[in-house]
């Protein structure tokens, strides 16, 4: 009897496997590495140490930034909050008044009426929405005496003004709420920006961290190489001038000289110049700003701290020279334009050095090179040189007193 079973038909393989199963299990593994490989990303797609040192300075800078336009928020608020109580007491002050008026009107209304004369018209007079319409009618006002007269004068026009008043502290109210909302708005992109940089920095593994203080290590070697080459240049400078004075004192000669008219001056005898004076004059008041700011070294920066526990950069600046009796405004934009600029190679103690082309960083000058500043949140006022961040960082330098 033939066989019904058919024949295997030969030759259907997989890469050389000869059994299905066999087949199965290559194509299982092959899958699974193409998913660990997937999710397993190498070590190259990470951003580099010098991309996060770059991403968290940038966000530290776009903090400051926004920490300088949260000032000047704050500031216009608080004025605006003044300006406000202000009105609101002038319209206090304005409705008494207008209320001792209308007592007086109240009193003239009560004469008449005991008079038996024109009981009608006052009545309707208190009572009326607009008194001047009432009392402009020619049969009213022969009737009052000058001295109601001016009585309902000084009422239509206490009205008059308590209303306008009225009108503008609504105004200056409405005004606060938008400014108090922009507040609201510069305090949280400041918050969003350092809570972005703490989270890139926490993702650095110990051996990242130490390459990265490494390196901030060798910036400020750096930066402290150009100070001292700086403070080189300025006391060169200095000795170049004094001997210039020298030389002109010299040639002047110790005794006096006289003109053809016979007057006479004598080299022996000092004369301030104004120049003189007014470097003197600086001088003692830098001194004063620069005792205020090593007096708060060691605080904790905050954005948008005024003291006298911790500062930001320009809070710490405009503390100094309030010590010094000079009134500074709160931001780093409004400071720049409050004093002299002078060159780098000619900054003094006491002066502002500016950071940054939109003018969001400054510290307090010291001398040789040096400042003192609030640097950013999570350091500490410090001395630093002033090329912490590099020449082309350094904007400008003021000279405010």
């Amino acid at each position: 009897m033939a066989s019904h079973r058919k024949s295997r038909t030969p030759g259907t393989r997989v890469a050389g496997i000869r059994t299905p199963a066999l087949a199965t299990a290559a194509l299982t593994s092959v899958a699974l590495l193409s998913q660990t490989a997937d999710a397993a990303p190498s070590d190259d797609d990470r951003p580099s140490l010098e991309e996060v040192e770059k991403k968290v300075d940038d966000l530290y800078r776009q903090a400051e930034s926004a920490t300088e336009k949260y000032n000047a928020v704050k500031e216009k608020t608080t004025k605006q909050r003044k300006r406000v109580d202000t009105l609101l007491d002038d319209v206090a002050k304005r409705t008494q008044t207008l209320n001792e008026a209308r007592e007086e009107l109240g009193s003239f209304a009560a004469a008449q009426y005991r008079t038996g004369a024109g009981v009608p018209d006052t009545a309707t007079f208190l009572l009326a929405d607009s008194p001047q319409d009432f009392f402009d009618r020619d049969q009213l006002m022969d009737r009052m005496t000058g001295r109601q007269k001016a009585a309902v004068d000084d009422y239509v026009t206490q009205q008059s003004e308590t209303m306008e008043k009225r009108k503008e502290a609504t105004e200056s109210l409405a005004t606060l709420t938008e400014s108090q909302d922009d507040l609201k708005t510069a305090k949280a992109t400041v918050q969003k920006k350092l809570s972005t940089a703490r989270e890139l920095m926490s993702k650095l593994t110990a051996e990242e961290k130490a390459r990265l203080a490494a390196a901030e290590e060798k910036k400020r070697e750096e930066a402290v190489r150009k100070a001292a080459e700086l403070a080189r240049q300025q006391a060169e400078q200095q000795e170049a001038e004094e001997e210039a004075r020298r030389q002109q004192q010299a040639e002047s000669g110790p005794s006096g000289t006289s003109d053809s008219s016979g007057s006479s001056s004598s080299s022996g005898s000092t004369s301030t110049t104004p120049s003189t004076s007014a470097d003197s004059s600086y001088a003692a008041k830098a001194e004063k700003a620069l005792a205020f700011a090593r007096a708060q070294i060691g605080k904790p920066y905050v954005w948008g701290a005024t003291g006298p526990d911790s500062y930001d950069c320009s809070g710490l600046t405009q503390g100094a020279w309030k010590a010094a009796g000079v009134s500074l405004p709160r931001t780093t934009y409004d400071q720049v334009e409050a004093g002299t600029t002078v060159a780098v190679s000619q900054a003094q103690p006491g002066d502002l050095v500016f950071f940054y082309d939109d003018i969001t960083h400054v510290g307090v000058y010291i001398g040789n090179g040096m400042m003192i500043h609030a640097p950013k949140p999570g350091t500490y006022v410090r001395e630093e040189s002033i090329f912490y961040d590099g020449e082309s960082s350094i904007h400008s330098v003021v000279r405010p007193a």
